[in-house]
């Protein structure tokens, strides 16, 4: 019989799922307001502290400036991604831009592992001749940054769950925020030891912080890249689900990849011996995918397992 094919699009207008799933809106929500404060108030706050660390000729709050600007860019980034993938769909660009805030997460890990190893060589430079430095300066300007970063964090705390373009900014302001307390610490530590070299080593510990806050963030924006079953999906509890289906002997050429990075698609094909046509199975099986893991698009094709007509993606080793 001719293979069956059932789209569910009900995931463009959102619903909820009833008392055994969940409410699950569809569309990402607008960080929009959140983006705009954040770039204002992180641009504001470089041109300051560059100007500030300069005069103080402070390695650690140049540093940090040279971070936060990576930080501005990576917010406009990650606030171009957000507002492409609200595109619709077209001819060519059938899913529409759902991925790009994928490949800005992408970006923005890497910017900030490239900004790191910069803030290395000029610390390691500056180790065997330290410099005086203006440490009030640098204090209060820390402090400054600590609210700004924390203000701007703020805006994302709701979206960094279910985004990873969201999450991948909002971590990026609660790292800046640390990484001013730290500068803070140094400079008070100076002033009362006068040990000048611990303003370029805190700089180090300003990389470090960066790369171990980012290295989650390039895996996991690497493995969506790659069309990997995001790590919130249950891959082996959704491929029981299926075969449990009725009349189901058979699932194979299961596929679970994320649309975005909000969104979740799957194909597979259903063996039902002696299968008809039953829109009601398909259906269900939707809904059930929708409510109890959170996939809202989904394709299945249906087969009757005629040994005259193999399906040629069976075997797991074949895509």
């Amino acid at each position: 019989m001719a293979a069956h094919q059932h789209h569910d699009h009900d995931h463009k207008n959102g619903h909820d799922h009833g008392p055994g799933g969940h409410t699950h809106s569809h569309a990402p929500a607008s960080f929009d307001r959140a983006f705009l404060i954040g770039i204002a108030l992180n641009t504001g706050f470089v041109i300051a502290e560059a100007v500030y660390g300069f005069l103080a000729d402070s390695l650690a709050l140049l540093a940090d400036a040279g971070h936060n600007l990576g930080d501005v860019l990576g917010l406009l980034l990650a606030w171009a991604a957000a507002s492409l993938a609200r595109r619709a769909p077209s001819a060519r660009f059938t899913y529409g831009m759902k991925r790009t805030p994928i490949l800005a997460s992408l970006a923005n890990a890497m910017l900030l592992l490239v900004a790191s190893g910069a803030i290395v060589f000029e610390a390691v430079q500056r180790l065997g001749t330290p410099a005086p430095v203006e440490e009030m300066t640098v204090v209060w300007v820390a402090l400054i940054g600590i609210v700004v970063n924390g203000v701007t964090a703020l805006g994302f705390l709701s979206g960094r769950k279910n985004d990873i373009n969201i999450r991948g900014a909002f971590l990026h302001m609660v790292a800046d925020a640390v990484v001013s307390l730290g500068v803070v610490l140094s400079a008070l530590v100076v002033l009362a030891t006068g040990w000048m070299w611990i303003d370029p080593a805190v700089s180090i510990v300003v990389a470090v912080v960066i790369v171990v806050g980012t290295w989650s963030l390039l895996k996991e924006s690497v493995s969506l890249s790659l069309d990997a079953v995001p790590a919130s999906i249950d891959r082996a509890a959704i491929e029981t689900y299926l075969a449990a289906l009725p009349g189901v002997s058979e699932v194979h050429d299961l596929h679970i990849w994320p649309m975005g990075t909000t969104e979740v698609a799957l194909t597979a094909h259903l063996v039902r011996p002696g299968a008809t046509l039953d829109d009601e199975l398909l259906a269900q099986a939707c809904r059930d995918l929708a409510a109890r893991f959170g996939i809202h698009h989904a394709t299945l094709q249906i087969e009757a397992g005629d040994p005259a007509h193999p399906c040629t993606l069976a075997p797991s080793e074949v895509v």
